[in-house]
Order: structure tokens, then sequence, then C-alpha cells
């Protein structure tokens, strides 16, 4: 549903309402010199040939070159108007729409990562500049050839007002026909091509377990729908676009019928019998293209919708004042986060401070909410109830672009960028050759960057390349670990090392405490717990325990004493 408020997409139109009011004058005119032909034509047949003077037929035929020279600029720079409003939509746009895809993937942990916005964006430009939009800007001047017809002759007039209405009746029978049909084709084609985008994402494990077959199955059976529906549409269209044509052709040989009449009763000249079928073609022409043109109309207005609805949904971020480079104090208060989607929320109740510099461990069963937390303390989910507090501000109210060189944050899902390895690790920033060979050291990975052909110049894919999944973890710590960020939050950041690995992912932890940055890590593996300060313990997305390391290890220690199961007595 269209947002009743004014949306960017909408404040960008009306920002090119001055734009867009030129084109229609220009179409004036335009249609008015389209008459030039007409006259020419009746003022040959009835003037000059009637007279036998070459120089009024070379006055004439001058007159009309540069009239129809005229046209033809006019028409060219309505062209260039439209060209230029579709570069101004662009311009003032494809920043927000980039920006509202990146948050309508995050706010959906994933589900709805697409680039349909953009491309959507990229379609309506098209429509604009296209050939079918002008037939909008033409067909308001019928009136003009309307009136021009009855003073020809009343008859003239009355016939072609009925083929206009006939027309103008089959253009909206096109409308009912196919629009909702297209709509739901469109839908389906959209959804199929994410089904199909979420499956090429994950090939190894398709190919792997044979699922190709299965999917392809799902794929297909969708398919099948758009193409279904795409065909009842373009059945429909195709048969209301065939009789409009045939129409206008069968009407145009009417008329020239109608006018002889008129001229053997003496009541027009042969020349207005003539004129009259050339002024009716191009009177009911704007119509006929309006109808072939159509399906882009209702392709470029499902395009207008979405990109409306998303821009009314996710709104520009606003202005905010810069804060001071973060110490790293965290803090959190009633924390209770509902994943997007979700209809209860995962963590509840959560109250912790921390002191910047401090290493904090987070531990507990699967679907405790330990990646949720990682989200929230990022201020990439928000809270639905209470804050995370960084300094003694929301997260949410520091300037991402202002706050991300001080955060430092590894998934659980190692995903690098198309580029090279330094790029990957300086953020695509400007690359500082020395502070990249800090992190790779300090992640452990320098020494294996080195053995690579092309060092930290090599190529890699969003995948990783040829890296294996520990070098690819290694690889994301140092992008972590760049610029000495102040708050760094690992989620399973030894889930694929090997024991070297782990050696050197204790060692950097240990660095990044050195430097005084405050951690939060996530795992499974307690390996690493040593370097750790303090210990939060989540269970059910509460917070079971959280204290000094040694502490709340000696509690857990003495929690499964307790509830380990006692041997059964020997009978006597």
């Amino acid at each position: 549903m269209t947002p009743p408020h004014k949306t960017d997409l909408r404040a960008a139109l009306h920002t090119c309402k001055g734009s867009f009011i030129a084109t229609g004058f220009f179409s004036l005119f335009v249609n008015i010199l389209m008459l030039v032909p007409t006259f020419y034509m009746l003022q040959v047949y009835d003037r000059v040939i009637a007279s036998g003077s070459e120089s009024t037929l070379l006055m004439l035929t001058l007159i009309l070159v540069l009239l129809l020279a005229t046209m033809g600029a006019l028409e060219w720079v309505r062209s260039r108007i439209m060209v230029r409003i579709s570069t101004r939509l662009d311009i003032l746009l494809g920043g927000r729409l980039y920006n509202a895809s990146f948050k309508q993937a995050l706010y959906s942990g994933g589900m709805n990562a697409s680039a349909q916005p953009l491309n959507d964006m990229t379609g309506l430009r098209q429509f604009l500049t296209g050939n079918g939009l002008f037939a909008f800007f033409d067909a308001p001047w019928l009136p003009i050839y309307l009136a021009l017809m009855f003073m020809f002759h009343p008859w003239f007039g009355w016939f072609a007002l009925l083929c206009a209405a006939i027309l103008i009746a089959l253009a909206y029978a096109n409308e009912r026909l196919t629009s909702q049909t297209l709509k739901n084709a469109n839908q389906e084609n959209l959804a199929a091509t994410a089904f199909t985008n979420k499956n090429l994402r994950n090939a190894e494990v398709v190919e792997s377990m044979g699922m190709l077959p299965q999917l392809r199955r799902r794929w297909q059976e969708r398919n099948n729908r758009v193409l279904e529906l795409q065909g009842v549409a373009s059945d429909r269209a195709g048969t209301i676009t065939s009789l409009s044509k045939t129409f206008r052709l069968l009407v145009q040989s009417l008329i020239l019928g109608l006018g002889a009449y008129l001229s053997l009763e003496q009541e027009i000249s042969s020349g207005m019998m003539i004129a009259g079928s050339v002024l009716l073609g191009r009177a009911l022409a704007p119509i006929d293209l309006m109808i072939g043109s159509w399906k882009g109309f209702i392709s470029a207005r499902g395009q207008y919708e979405r990109l409306n609805d998303l821009l009314g949904k996710i709104a520009a971020e606003p202005e905010r004042m810069s804060l001071p480079t973060p110490a790293g104090a965290v803090t959190a208060e009633a924390l209770m986060v509902t994943p997007p989607g979700a209809a209860q929320p995962v963590i509840r109740g959560l109250n912790f401070s921390v002191v910047p510099g401090e290493a904090i461990g987070i531990i507990g069963p699967s679907g405790a909410g330990k990646s949720t937390l990682a989200r929230a303390l990022l201020g990439i989910w928000p809270a639905s109830h209470g804050k995370v507090r960084l300094d003694g501000a929301d997260v949410f109210s520091w300037k991402r672009d202002e706050l991300g060189p001080h955060i430092g944050y590894l998934p659980q899902d190692i995903e690098l960028f198309e580029g090279t390895i330094s790029e990957n690790i300086a953020r695509f920033g400007t690359v500082d050759p020395a502070a990249v060979v800090e992190a790779a050291r300090l992640a452990g990975v320098h020494e294996l960057i080195l053995q690579l052909p092309q060092g930290y110049d090599t190529r890699i894919g969003a995948s990783g390349g040829t890296l294996s999944g520990g070098q690819r973890q290694r690889i994301g710590l140092a992008r972590a670990a760049y610029g000495k960020p102040r708050l760094v939050v690992l989620d399973e950041p030894n889930s694929n090392l090997d024991e070297q690995g782990e050696c050197a992912l204790t060692l950097a932890l240990q660095q990044l405490k050195a430097d005084g940055t405050t951690l939060f890590v996530i795992t499974h593996r307690t390996n690493i717990l040593v370097a750790m300060d303090k210990l939060m313990v989540l269970r059910d997305g509460a917070q079971v325990m959280f204290g000094p390391l040694g502490q709340v290890l000696a509690e857990l220690q003495k929690a499964q004493q307790v509830i380990a199961p006692q041997p059964a007595a020997t009978p006597a």
C-alpha cells in the first residue's frame, strides 16, 4: 500500500515538476505543428492545383519545410528534457535507493536482500525516456484535432468523436483485463528470481547433496506460473492491440468514404476529403500508441509503487550531530531485542555495564540469543525495549559513517568482497599499507598473505576465492582489527580455526586488550576464554550469569556438579 505521506520518490518527481510542465508545453506546439501536413495537402489540392500557380506551391513547400523542421526541433527538445528528468531522478534517488536496499536487507536479516529497487529505478528511467510516454503527453491534445474536424464538417467531427470514444473504451478494457494479471506475474517473477539467487549462493550444498532436481522443480513451478500469467495478459493485450489497430485503419478508410460522399454532395472540397482522413489518423495515433505501450506503462507503474513503498517504509537517515571518538564503554539497560520478522523477543531484559578495555566472553547453548545480542550491541538490529549505550549515547544516535571506523565486527558467516585482500582489510576505504600490515600481523595472517601470488594485491571474490574457511576468518579478523577500533565484537571467531589459528587468535585478543579495545567474544569453544576478563552466560535470551571469569566458571562447575546424575546405589 502506498504510504500517505510524501516519500522521497514523490519529492523527487515534484522537484522535476517544472520539467514535466515544459514537456507538456512543447507537446502542445508539437501537436499543433503536426497539423501542418494536413493543411499543406489541403492547400495543394484546393489552391495550387486549381490555380496552377507554381510560386504558390513553392512558398507553401518552403513554409512546410520550415514548420516541420521546427516541429522536429521541438520533438528533440522534449525528448532531451525527459532524458534529463530521468538522469536527475537517478542522481536524486540513486544513493537513497542504495541505502534503502541495504537497510531492507539489514532489517529483514538478509531475507529480502536484493538489488531489485535499483533495477526498478532503471526500468522507470527507461520508460521515461521511451516513446510510449509521449503518447500520454500527446493524447490530451485530442480536442484540438476534434475541433478542427468539426470545422471541416460536423459529420467529420461526430465521426472522429465516436472513433476516439471507442478507442478510449478499448484502452480502458486493456487496463482492466491486463493490469492485475501483469502485476501478479511480476510478483511471481520477483519471487522466482529471489529463490534462484538464494539457491545459487548455496551451490556447493545443492551439488553435494543432490538437491538440484528438487530445487529446479520448485523453480519450474514458479516459472510456469509466471509464464501462465504473462501468457494470459499478453493474449488479452494482443487482442485489444490488434482490434485498435484494425479499427484505426478501418475508420481512416471509412472517413475517406464519408468525405467522398460529402464531396459528391458539394459540402466539402476534395482536399478536405483527403485531409480529413489524414487528420483522423493523427488524432487517434496517441490513443493507439497508448494501447500498444500499455504493458510498459503497467510495468513502470509497478516499479513506481514498489519504489514508493520501499522509500515510505525505510526513512532516510536523519542528520545527526557528530559525537567524540568513543572510548568503548558499553551499557545495556533492560534490553529486549526482537529479530526482524519475529513475533517474540529473543533477548529479554539484559542489564550489564562494561568499562573501556574490558574483554567479555559470551557463552550459552544454541538459540540462547548470542548472535542477536551481538547485532544489538553494534546497532544492526534495534532494541524493541531498553537501550544499548556506547559511551552513554544510544548506539543508534551515532552517525554510522563516523562510528564505523571505531567498530570491528567478525560475524559467524564470513563474507569477503570483490577486490584485493588489502582493500578488504582496509574496509574499501583509503588503503593505509602500514595499518593493513599491522592488522594482518595482529590476526596472524601476514605471512600467509605474502605467500599468495600477488600478496596483498591478490584479488578475491565474495566467497573468498581459493581461500580456506580458516584463512577467510583470519582475514575477517584483520578487517575487524583494522584502524585500532575501540569496540570489537567477534561471533564464533575460532569456528574455522585449527590449533595454530586458535593460538594466533588468543594472541590477537591479548593485543587488542593491551590496546584498550573493548571486546565481546561469542564462542562455543572455551579455549579462548582465558583471554577474557568477564564471562556472560545466556540461556533462552536471559542473562543467567555475569561476572569475573574465574567466579562465573566456578559457579558453572558447581552447578554442573549439583545437577550431575548420581551413580545408582549397590544393593546390599
